[in-house]
C-alpha cells in the first residue's frame, strides 16, 4: 500500500489510453437542432491526463492517433493542455480517431460515439516498450484500452513493464459495451486487468459486471480490496465506498445543478490522484475527487471543464458540503 501512495505522490503519471475529438452544441441544444459545435479534446485517458496537469501534476499519454487532420487536432490539444505527447504515435491506413458528439443537457441527453476502426486500438507492444517507466511514479489506464487487439496485449505489456520498474498500476474500469466484441470477453479481460492493479475505481454497475451480476458488485469490490488494494466503489448520487487496508469508509457527493452527465469519472480520477499527490489523506482525496466531478458536470465540455487548484478550492469553500451517504452499497440503483 505504501508503494502505491509513494508512487502517486511523485505526481508524474504515464497514462495509457485514447485521445479523441469531442463535438458539442450550445448548452440545452439537441444535436439534431444544432447550428454549430464546439470542438475540443476528449477520450477518457486524455481527459484524465488534462485534469492532472491542470491540477499541477505531470502526465504523458501513450496511444495512437490517426495520421490526418483529426489526429493532428488531438495532438495539438494535448500539447495545449500540457500533456506530453512523446509516445502518441500517428497511424495511417483506414484507422480513424474516435469522435464523440454529446449534449450539454441532462433531460433528453444524447451521446453518439464513433469508434469504428479506432486508431487507438492500433497501439502495439512496441509503442509501450518505448516508454522509460522509471521516469514516472504510477501507470494509469482505463478499461477501453483493453477492448480490442493489438491494444489489449499492448496494455497488458505496459502493466508488466511498469511493474518491473516498480510502478503501481491504477485502473479505471470504464466499461463501454459498444467497444467490445461481447460481454463474456469484457468480463474476463477487465477482471484480469483488475487483478493486476493496485488501485481500482469503478461504479456499482461496472463492479457488478465484473462479478457476473449487478447485485454482486460490492462483494467483488471487497474481494479485490482484500488483496492489499485500494478500491473505490462509486454509487452515483448515493456517494462512494472506499475500501483500503482492511477498512471501509463512506463519502457523499457534492450536489450541483448538472449541465451534462459526461466527464465526471475522468475528473474524479484526476482529482483523486492529484489530491493524494498533494498530501491529502485518502478520505479527503476522495472528497476532493467528488468535488472535481461535480465541477465538470456543471460545465460544457470535458477536458476544458477540468478545474484548476484555485477553482477546486473555491468550490470547496463555497459549497455547503457533501451529502450524507445513503443506502446500502450492494443496493443497485434502479435503471
Amino acid at each position: 500500500m505504501s508503494a502505491l501512495l509513494d508512487g502517486i505522490r511523485r505526481n508524474r503519471f504515464v497514462i495509457v489510453g485514447r485521445v479523441g475529438m469531442d463535438l458539442y452544441p450550445a448548452p440545452g441544444v439537441a444535436t439534431e437542432d444544432a447550428e454549430g459545435f464546439t470542438a475540443d479534446m476528449g477520450g477518457s485517458s486524455a481527459n484524465t491526463a488534462a485534469g492532472i496537469v491542470k491540477l499541477g501534476g505531470r502526465a504523458s499519454l501513450v496511444t495512437r492517433v490517426s495520421d490526418d487532420s483529426v489526429g493532428r487536432f488531438c495532438l495539438n490539444r494535448l500539447r495545449q493542455y500540457g500533456v506530453a505527447t512523446d509516445h502518441v504515435t500517428p497511424v495511417g491506413g483506414e484507422a480513424r480517431n474516435s469522435l464523440a458528439l454529446y449534449e450539454s443537457r441532462v433531460e433528453g441527453h444524447q451521446s453518439v460515439i464513433y469508434r469504428n476502426g479506432a486508431a487507438d486500438f492500433e497501439m502495439t507492444a512496441e509503442d509501450v516498450e518505448a516508454v522509460d517507466y522509471t521516469r514516472f511514479g504510477a501507470l494509469v489506464t482505463a478499461g477501453t484500452v483493453f477492448a480490442a487487439e493489438p491494444s489489449r496485449s499492448a496494455a497488458f505489456r505496459a502493466f508488466d513493464l511498469a511493474r518491473a520498474a516498480g510502478l503501481p498500476i491504477i485502473f479505471d474500469i470504464d466499461y463501454r459495451p459498444y467497444s467490445w466484441p461481447g460481454p463474456e470477453v469484457a468480463q474476463q479481460v477487465l477482471s484480469h486487468a483488475g487483478a493486476q492493479s493496485d488501485m481500482i475505481v469503478g461504479n456499482d454497475e461496472e463492479f457488478g459486471f465484473m462479478a457476473g451480476g449487478l447485485d454482486q458488485g460490492y462483494a467483488k469490490a471487497r474481494e479485490l480490496a482484500a488483496a492489499d488494494r485500494i478500491v473505490i466503489y462509486k454509487m452515483g448520487e448515493r456517494g462512494a465506498v472506499t475500501l483500503s487496508d482492511g477498512a471501509e469508509f463512506r463519502t457523499g457527493i457534492y450536489a450541483v445543478d448538472a449541465l451534462k452527465p459526461t466527464g465526471a469519472g475522468d475528473s474524479f480520477m484526476a482529482g483523486l490522484l492529484s489530491s493524494i499527490a498533494g498530501g491529502s489523506d485518502l478520505r479527503t482525496a476522495v472528497l476532493r475527487a467528488s468535488a472535481c466531478a461535480a465541477i465538470v458536470v456543471g460545465r460544457p465540455g470535458c477536458a476544458p471543464a477540468m478545474p484548476t487548484p484555485a477553482e477546486l478550492d473555491r468550490f470547496l469553500a463555497d459549497h455547503p458540503g457533501p451529502t450524507d451517504p445513503a443506502g446500502e452499497p450492494d443496493a443497485h440503483r434502479a435503471p
